[in-house]
């Protein structure tokens, strides 16, 4: 039985297309136009056309020699920082807050089975994504109500508050979001047994991702003072204590803050600042440390033979913006189901 074609939208670094090609999805095309990312993408998926500008620039045409009869599946995971509670600069004004409707010229070209869209739970309370549901009604589609999952329940160590919609056409809506839940991993499961890292830069001949990053050594005496396996802040002396941490009506805004992880629970939500203790719970439950590039990839559920390209920065910002390959992997079995009912 041949495999179903898929096209990723917003594609970033490629953990959407791993996550269904594991499922069984063939990824044919993807769309992103962040360098970096697209590097990283190549370098994992040589076989899927990637094109590399901005979404509003790209024909659904440039496809179409590889699509010659029914698309299965159409992902859109357009950026989310317009929508994030974590943004504290939200503007209506942001020029990302519609790509969403970018989808709508893949969907009247190709008219997939299935659209699957991937965001933050705020975006499901906007008028952009009230339109989009109305719009991918009146073009024939079933359209499921949006449905707030963590990915914590779907394989991935770590919590990660997601909404995800489904749409279908011709296939059956109820099985494509029959999703089933998987054991719970820990971060103990994940990065316990890699080996202790040096610090500031990889070492010669080992892995290039799983280096400590340099603390300062106010820091260093601050995570000496937090206890081990999830302790926080709330244990440094005074004089350790940030002037914002001390203020009462802004300490629960840095709560997470030189807080560590916990091992036999799941890790906190990874951002772009996933190495940076002063981010958030970002710490290691024994070493006094940030986690290596290589545990946050690990706690994304990316495999270790995934590549990345770019500076510690820019690798830190894929890792933290990705879709969890495993949480993809989850979701694409059920919409797999459904184009084979």
């Amino acid at each position: 039985m041949p495999r179903p074609i898929a096209l990723d939208l917003f594609c970033g670094s490629g953990a959407v297309s791993l996550g269904l090609q594991k499922a069984g999805f063939r990824v044919v095309g993807a769309v992103d136009f962040d360098i970096g990312a697209c590097r990283t993408y190549r370098e994992n998926h040589p076989d899927v056309r990637l094109i590399e500008k901005d979404i509003r620039a790209v024909k659904p045409d440039e496809f179409s020699d590889l699509i010659p009869g029914q698309l299965d599946l159409l992902v859109v995971c357009a950026p989310c920082q317009p929508f994030s509670s974590q943004n504290r600069h939200k503007s209506n004004n942001d020029s990302r807050r519609d790509l969403v409707g970018q989808s709508k010229k893949f969907i009247t070209r190709f008219e997939p089975s299935l659209v699957f869209l991937e965001n933050v739970p705020g975006l499901a309370s906007t008028t952009i994504f009230g339109g989009f549901r109305k719009w991918l009604k009146k073009a024939g589609y079933s359209v499921a109500e949006p449905k707030r999952v963590d990915a914590a329940d779907l394989g991935v160590p770590q919590r990660r508050t997601r909404m995800i919609l489904v749409a279908a056409k011709g296939v059956p809506l109820s099985v494509a979001t029959r999703l089933v839940q998987r054991r719970r991993r820990t971060v103990q499961g994940a990065i316990q047994g890699l080996p202790v890292p040096g610090i500031g830069k990889p070492q010669p001949g080992e892995d290039p991702l799983h280096y400590a990053r340099k603390h300062t050594d106010l820091n260093i005496r601050r995570l000496q003072y937090i206890p081990h396996d999830g302790g926080g802040r709330e244990s440094l002396p005074l004089e350790l204590q940030l002037d914002c941490h001390k203020r009462a009506e802004r300490a629960s805004s840095f709560s997470d803050t030189y807080g560590r992880m916990r091992w036999n629970d799941v890790a906190p939500t990874l951002t772009t600042g996933c190495t940076d203790i002063t981010r958030g719970r970002y710490a290691h439950p024994e070493q006094n440390r940030a986690i290596t590039l290589r545990e946050a990839a690990r706690l994304q559920s990316f495999p270790d033979n995934y590549i990345f390209h770019g500076n510690a920065g820019q690798v830190a910002t894929q890792i933290g913006n990705a879709v969890p390959p495993a949480m993809m992997r989850t979701i694409a079995r059920s919409l797999l189901a459904a184009i084979r009912a």
